[in-house]
């Protein structure tokens, strides 16, 4: 089958190529590509085409957590690959021993081996013209002691190790599928702007001297069918606990609001979470049996292809309750695998898992969800606390890579069924309207709905260093049964009951382009289209407050109306759609396509732009 290269995987060959033939002065490549886009192939395009002319002699492959390593080695070992790009570089997956190549063209290493020995992995650097590669780069905050945020050693601990390498690299290609922290730091080595005005936004220099950067966005890669479109099974539901000596109540988890984080904690332990894997579980064995109908197979039989589901778990005891209430409805077939810190050989089960037919299941917490390339992986189900949009984003990848021997392009499905919280309609909505290469620099990290980014940044910690169990001591202390006290990170509560409600099926729309516009071709110019859509999200702003004050909805703003209705929709998309980019704006369609703008109106309570301006009006 003949190989072809994406847009991306030809930008960046158009670079290397330009450094190989001395016509280019950058030896920093940025790579910002959408989770599931396929980056694993820059590293081998970039090492072929350096070492053939000499520029480097050796690579050294970064990554964040040791079931990766595999997948580095297998990127370069690829027969097709090898013949499409024309090379023969190998890597070896290496520890820390003293010949961390063995004779081959570089090596592969994680994260924490190189924090563990700085010392042997710069001299090597240092010994050869290394072109240094790092995967998910968004792990390593930048290093700056006029951070306070960055002070502490074991916060940067990667970082101190891995940047004395990049320094004394003679290239750097540098990848991630976000450009963004949870907690809002900068990351290591990164080309920003300076700060313009009184807003602290980082955002990313497209144009640094020594810089080239290579995007491939969301909607790229849906448009060059390298991702099949996902469809979000929401699933709504109510929960029950006591908390603060009280039982309190939540009939919606969409609604929950300030309690939503202990809701969802609640939910995640008792009869919701079965509910959701019910759903998960019986839309992929549909989906099996209807692919065995068309390759012809029997009931029982397995064969690549057929799709697989995987299960995202809150912690390491859910993850084996789960595991044992799916293996119960399996029908005594041996089909379901547990991948967690404490299982035996997790990291071979995560191979087994992507590499054969069966098993068809795997439950984890945090060890698979980044970087796993399972294409056959059609269904997830996610059951986790986390919500930071780096995390959720690669969950969600693990669902939308093309699957060559699942079929027909039109036929293939990304199905991922998750909790209905306001916490996970925020993240889609970010990654619906923003580019991803800008974030906020919050003078206070506080979270939606209780909870704190700080908090969800301690989860995405866990998930980093490969440890599932929740770093948090109160969140540690979840192996209790649900009658017993159970506490989440500040409060101390005991799940008593919830159930699933209600689902709700959307396809997610493809999102802005990672970097600045370029030519779109003949037709309108682009100050047309934006004023076209401009004046279309006016129209559609103004028809859902007629809609609203007609059905009686948002009665407590009928008197502001419009003026309420544009101000909400300001704070859920981050920015008026006056300085908004087209794409920004064919976002924001797309947004009030699905959505009410009524379910946010409570995002404008206390805000005092919105009190000065209301006030103007009234006046």
């Amino acid at each position: 089958m003949t190989r072809h290269l994406r847009t991306h995987q030809r930008a960046l060959d158009s670079v290397v190529r330009a450094i190989a033939a001395g016509d280019s002065p950058v030896r920093d490549i940025l790579a910002a590509v959408t989770p599931g886009g396929g980056k694993s192939l820059l590293p081998v395009i970039a090492a072929a085409r350096l070492i053939a002319a000499g520029i480097v002699d050796r690579v050294c492959w970064i990554v964040p957590r040791d079931s990766l390593r595999l997948q580095a080695e297998e990127a370069f070992a690829d027969p097709a690959w090898r013949a499409a790009i024309g090379h023969a570089v190998s890597l070896r997956a290496a520890d820390n021993g003293p010949d961390l190549c063995r004779g081959l063209d570089g090596y592969v290493t994680t994260y924490q081996a190189v924090a563990a020995a700085p010392d042997l992995h710069l001299s090597e650097i240092r010994r050869h013209r290394y072109l240094v590669v790092v995967d998910e780069l968004h792990h390593l905050p930048a290093l700056s002691d006029l951070d306070p945020l960055t002070a502490e050693e074991a916060e940067t601990a990667w970082s101190r190790a891995v940047a004395p390498m990049l320094e004394s690299a003679t290239a750097r290609l540098l990848m991630s599928g976000t450009l963004q922290r949870a907690d809002g730091r900068a990351i290591l080595r990164l080309p920003y702007r300076r700060p313009r005005g009184f807003r602290r936004v980082r955002e990313i220099d497209f144009e640094a001297p020594g810089w080239a950067v290579v995007g491939y966005s969301r909607r790229q890669a849906l448009a060059e069918r390298a991702l099949i479109p996902v469809t979000f099974g929401a699933v709504d539901g109510e929960a029950e606990w006591i908390g603060g000596a009280r039982t309190r109540r939540v009939a919606s988890l969409a609604n929950a609001r300030r309690m939503a984080r202990d809701a969802l904690f609640t939910a995640l332990r008792t009869e919701y979470a079965d509910a959701m894997l019910r759903m998960a579980f019986d839309a992929c064995r549909k989906r099996r049996a209807e692919r065995r109908i068309d390759l012809g197979l029997g009931p029982t039989d397995s064969a690549p292809g057929l799709g697989k589901l995987l299960v995202v778990a809150p912690d390491q005891t859910a993850a084996w309750r789960y595991a044992a209430t799916l293996q119960a409805w399996a029908g005594g077939q041996d089909i379901v695998r547990v991948a967690v810190s404490s299982a035996p050989d997790p990291h071979g089960t995560i191979a087994e898992f992507r590499l054969r037919p069966d098993p068809s299941v795997l439950v984890t917490v945090g060890m698979a969800y980044e970087g796993m390339d399972c294409p056959e992986i059609s269904h997830v189900a996610c059951l986790t606390h986390i919500r930071s949009r780096g995390w959720l984003e690669q969950m969600v990848a693990r669902a939308t890579r093309f699957d060559p021997l699942g079929g027909a392009y039109e036929r293939q499905q990304a199905i991922v069924y998750h909790p209905d919280d306001p916490m996970f309609r925020s993240f889609r909505t970010a990654i619906e309207t923003e580019q991803g290469v800008r974030a906020d620099i919050p003078a206070e990290m506080p979270g939606e709905g209780g909870g704190t980014v700080v908090e969800d940044e301690l989860h995405d910690v866990a998930a980093e260093t490969g440890e599932d169990a929740p770093v948090d001591a109160a969140l540690a202390s979840c192996d209790a049964p649900p009658e017993e006290v159970t506490e989440r990170p500040g409060r101390v509560i005991v799940p008593l009951r919830s159930s699933a409600t209600e689902v709700r099926f959307d396809t997610l729309a493809p999102g802005p382009d990672l970097g600045p516009v370029v030519g779109r071709g003949g037709g309108p110019t682009p100050s047309m289209l934006e004023r076209h859509l401009r004046d279309r999200i006016g129209q559609m702003v103004a028809a859902q407050v007629v809609e609203d004050e007609d059905a009686g909805v948002g009665t407590a703003r009928r008197g502001l109306g419009y003026h309420a209705y544009n101000a909400a929709l300001r704070r859920v998309l981050g920015k008026s759609r006056a300085t908004m980019t087209l794409d920004e704006l064919e976002a924001a369609v797309g947004w009030l396509e699905r959505n009410r703008i009524s379910d946010h109106l409570h995002r404008i309570a206390g805000d005092p732009q919105f009190r000065w301006s209301s006030r103007r009006r009234r006046a």
